[in-house]
């Protein structure tokens, strides 16, 4: 017992990985089964009396939101089913996907890790992931926050298609040097999920633990977000999870995929831990995320038109689309807002924060419906005193124009369409 001790110790030693002073859990009293009245500016009933709307309709199977204002945990309900006509509701421990929102967690990851001392954002990748090659060998001209803000310089969702049918990512990676150039590395940016991956190599070269690992001492644990996981049986084996669907009905399998490129689209979590992640990018965990990291990782470092044309419509609330490191930056009605968006089969994610207001949604949901991204717009508009505007497209059916927000497979098809 203690040679395994001592051989347990001797690994974290030589990983130089720095564990957070682990944060208390908030007290369960902000989980809420009945939204409180209206109080300041959110209409929690309102708002609840929408999502209960929004989860019968047929498209949708289950949903879980919750609300920070204000730096507090004011809202956190779940709305449906985690399998569709089953009767096993969805609670507010209710484990989802958090797709490509999980890239926001591994620029995280790896800004902590430079924020130690342990390699520079500048560094460039070839040094840190071997296995990533770009045309003309490019991977010396790329940098670590090249690669956490899409700008490799190769085509958008590059091999995405071969990820999917199964093939090895590191390998995939070293094919990238085949491919043609589109910029030059830095100048443009073309969305990735396999590049972005390099992420789970460095923080696995740097600390010598497996990518999980490593993610639960440095941010899981200290956070306190006991449901976080970053793998398929992560998700499976939770105690209440949602089974990915198409519709009301139809329940899907859980591939594996994109849990093979972790630091892209791997990690599971409650929607409670959802907004504990939230409120620790907020800046309301200083302990865990200094103001000094959050800064480096939310500046925007370059402009996204794709991302504009991909929510236009609410073309006039997101404006000036912009990307930093793992994390999306909009203005919002003249006030800067930061979030992502998240879309494999079957599960869909999103969330959305005023950093100064310290104010935000985030919601996690089973279906491919695109309805709920219509959530975080409503609840915004209530933060800044907008007259009501029916995001969530409840009202009126026939004219839905339901704001694209695609898997990885359709995501790939938008981005490589051709510009006009």
């Amino acid at each position: 017992m203690l040679l395994g001790i001592v051989v347990v110790a001797a690994a974290w030693a030589l990983s130089g990985l720095y564990r957070a002073p682990k944060q208390p859990r908030p007290a369960p009293v902000a989980v809420i089964d009945a939204p409180p009245i209206a109080a300041g500016r959110i209409d929690y009933a309102r708002l609840d009396e929408r999502l209960r709307r929004l989860v019968a309709e047929d498209e949708m199977a289950g949903l879980a939101v919750a609300v920070i204002d204000g730096g507090k945990i004011n809202f956190v309900k779940g709305y449906g089913e985690t399998v569709g006509r089953s009767g096993e509701k969805v609670t507010a421990e209710t484990v989802f996907r958090w797709a490509s929102v999980s890239k926001g967690l591994a620029a995280t990851m790896v800004a902590a890790l430079a924020e130690q001392g342990e390699l520079s954002l500048d560094d460039p990748i070839a040094k840190w992931a071997p296995s990533l090659k770009l045309p003309d060998r490019g991977e010396w001209r790329t940098s670590v926050a090249d690669v956490l803000s899409h700008r490799v310089g190769i085509v958008s969702n590059a091999y995405d298609l071969k990820l999917e049918e199964g093939a090895d990512t590191k390998a995939l990676r070293s094919s990238f040097a085949e491919l043609p150039r589109i910029c030059d590395p830095g100048t443009c940016s073309a969305y990735q999920n396999v590049a972005f991956d390099a992420a789970s190599e460095i923080v696995e070269r740097v600390t010598g633990l497996p990518y999980e690992a490593a993610v639960r001492a440095r941010l899981f644990d200290p956070l306190a977000m006991t449901s976080g996981s970053v793998s398929r049986d992560g998700l499976v084996s939770a105690r209440s999870w949602a089974r990915p669907h198409l519709g009301k009905s139809r329940p899907l399998e859980v591939p594996d995929a994109y849990y093979r490129v972790p630091a892209a689209g791997g990690v599971n979590s409650s929607i409670y831990d959802f907004a504990l992640w939230m409120r620790a990018q907020m800046g309301l965990v200083p302990r865990v995320l200094s103001p000094a990291l959050l800064d480096t990782i939310h500046r925007p470092r370059v402009a996204t038109p794709v991302e504009q044309r991909r929510v236009r419509r609410f073309g006039d609330r997101l404006r000036d689309a912009r990307y930093g490191l793992g994390w999306r930056d909009y203005d919002y009605l003249g006030h800067r807002v930061i979030g992502h968006l998240g879309g494999v089969r079957g599960h869909r994610s999103s969330i959305l924060f005023d950093p100064e207001l310290k104010t935000g949604v985030v919601a996690l949901w089973n279906s491919s419906s695109s309805q709920p991204v219509g959530i975080e717009v409503e609840v915004m508009d209530m933060v800044y005193g907008v007259p009501f505007q029916d995001w969530m497209e409840l009202e009126n059916p026939r004219h839905r124009t339901s704001a694209r927000v695609p898997d990885e497979a359709s995501a790939r098809r938008l981005e490589q369409a051709p510009r006009r």
